[in-house]
């Protein structure tokens, strides 16, 4: 390859805190009045003074730890100086030589330093373009920056990497990172073979990070081909017309005029509870999607969708646990068999009618009941579905939903020979094509058959005896 990417991150977090960094003034990202949640602290008025929210500290600690990162003894807050409508005070409060960790590492990309830092305010702008408002809302909601070393070499390993940061923070709960409402935002360093970096902002998914990577990657390409020289400069990416547009000259950190912040006290680290935070750590993502697969023998992508959310997670554990282990039935085909179901069905039920785990009528116990059922070929699949559907409206046991409604499958050869035998007299043609050899004949029988049954034959005994019964 002629010319190599070097690509290196910055990350941007909102933590969730109840109030803001500095002060009292509640840290909620759902309001949707503004300038609701300010008071003279966070909005820079002369003469207040900021307090250090520990909280925020702490969340940035575990994160350090969850990334094996190393922690000093000491830390300190600075003034970064630049002057933006969105800025109330003319300056952040942020972290400049002393951030709360260095190092760490995560999917094989080393971490340079994670630091805390003061959100800005929101501008909204006139859809005619003449005016534009602040709003001060989000203006000192504690902000957690990750900066990698420039060590990814693709579009995709940065996406790859933004991703399992994301599920980190969700796992530890010190932020929601949801990228399409602003409290997780990636930037890239982008250059080829370690030349000049030109720095993309402005971006607003995964999605859209990778396609700004590769669009800049290519971009440089084309100018240094050409004979150009590129320009350090920042460019925002341009979602509609999907390419990156030039901003403005990138600055350097002197530009910034960074001092330590004389309002602050210096930050001692070894007076935290390092255990305590340690232990509140839960599995991490990375180790539970190994475990999922060792364990349990799940497919890789399976167990990939499980632990994409911490509650999906901890649903199905729980499930798990409900199952009876001696059986006919292998616990290892039921617990693939709960997966395919929570996965697939439960999971279209939830995300249709938008309803989380914390508000879900069905509990982990009720679950597994069903697919014990499920397994011992108590209900059919298709008669299934329909009791879970009614178990997610009313929260009932699906023994009680069965009983009541008379839905247990039939399997016995008997019960089901009288139903076999009038489909096949009454359907004479594909009875024909089936001893023609068109094996499609014996499917449409079983159809028949079921319906016949009102969806309680078992399919399979159903499709055994019409075939014994076709002469």
């Amino acid at each position: 390859m002629k010319y190599q990417p070097t690509i290196g991150l910055e990350i941007h977090a909102e933590l969730k805190t109840q109030t803001k960094m500095f002060c009292d003034s509640l840290n909620d990202p759902e309001e949707k009045h503004p300038n609701v949640n300010v008071c003279p602290v966070c909005l820079g008025h002369p003469g207040t003074l900021p307090v250090i929210n520990k909280k925020a500290v702490e969340a940035v600690l575990q994160v350090g730890m969850a990334l094996n990162g190393d922690i000093p003894q000491h830390s300190k807050f600075d003034r970064k100086n630049y002057f933006y409508p969105d800025l109330p005070k003319g300056y952040q409060i942020s972290q400049y030589d002393l951030p709360l960790i260095f190092g760490g590492v995560l999917n094989g990309i080393r971490i340079r330093r994670v630091h805390l830092e003061e959100d800005t305010g929101r501008l909204i702008h006139s859809e005619d373009g003449k005016h534009s408002l602040v709003d001060f809302n989000r203006a000192g909601v504690p902000l957690m920056e990750l900066v990698t070393e420039p060590d990814i070499r693709s579009a995709q390993q940065a996406g790859d990497f933004a991703r399992e940061l994301q599920l980190i923070l969700r796992y530890l709960g010190v932020s929601d990172a949801d990228m399409e409402k602003g409290q997780m935002r990636v930037e890239a360093n982008v250059s080829l073979n370690m030349g000049t970096k030109v720095e993309v902002k402005n971006i607003a998914s995964f999605k859209a990070a990778q396609a700004a990577i590769e669009y800049e990657i290519k971009r440089q390409e084309e100018v240094l081909e050409s004979g150009g020289k590129i320009i350090q400069e920042t460019r925002g990416w341009d979602d509609k017309h999907s390419r990156t547009v030039s901003q403005r000259l990138k600055e350097e950190a002197h530009d910034y005029r960074y001092f330590p912040e004389p309002d602050l006290p210096p930050l001692d680290l070894a007076a935290f509870d390092f255990k305590t935070l340690k232990l509140a750590i839960p599995e991490l993502p990375a180790a539970k999607r190994q475990r999922f697969v060792k364990e349990y023998g799940l497919p890789a992508e399976q167990a990939e969708v499980l632990i994409g959310d911490r509650a999906t997670a901890e649903y199905f554990e729980e499930s798990v646990s409900e199952l009876e282990t001696e059986t006919e039935q292998g616990v290892g085909d039921k617990i693939k068999l709960l997966a395919n179901y929570l996965t697939t069905d439960l999971r279209a039920l939830m995300s249709e009618n938008e309803v989380g785990f914390a508000e879900l009528k069905i509990d982990p116990e009720n679950f597994a009941d069903l697919i014990e059922f499920i397994s011992a070929g108590k209900v059919s699949s298709r008669t299934a579905k329909d009791v879970l559907a009614k178990m997610f409206e009313t929260g009932l046991d699906p023994r009680a939903i069965v009983e009541e409604g008379g839905l247990t499958q039939v399997s016995d050869v008997e019960a089901l020979r009288a139903a076999v035998l009038a489909v096949i007299a009454a359907n004479p043609d594909a009875v024909a094509d089936y001893k023609k050899g068109k094996e499609n004949a014996i499917q449409f029988l079983v159809g028949k058959a079921m319906a016949e049954l009102k969806g309680r034959g078992n399919p399979e005994v159903l499709r055994k005896l019409i075939k014994e019964n076709i002469l």
